[in-house]
């Protein structure tokens, strides 16, 4: 597994390491977002913009657990810790 590097940059929304171009969200205007990736942001609005912060974290978990292989209760405490601050999520 490739590590995340203190310059790589995270979806501010799920928590995705955007490593390359296509990663990153796109804005109204086209351009790539620099704060959300191309699965939470697309032409400058948030995919799913109901989403809580709760549903996100279920969303993550059930994500390591089937695509990662990750232990249930390991996945829930990383959602829980890495979720929360992103800068979606401050007004929760």
């Amino acid at each position: 597994m490739n590590s995340i590097g203190p310059d790589t940059p995270i979806c501010q929304s799920c928590g995705m390491p955007m490593r390359k171009e296509e990663d990153f969200g796109t804005n109204a205007d086209g351009t790539y977002n620099h704060e959300y990736c191309q699965f939470c942001f697309i032409g400058g609005q948030f995919t799913d913009p109901g989403l809580t912060l709760q549903q996100q974290i279920e969303n993550l978990v059930d994500l390591a657990v089937t695509q990662m292989h990750m232990e249930e209760e390991d996945a829930r405490e990383m959602a829980n810790n890495t979720l929360p601050p992103l800068k979606r999520w401050h007004s929760e």
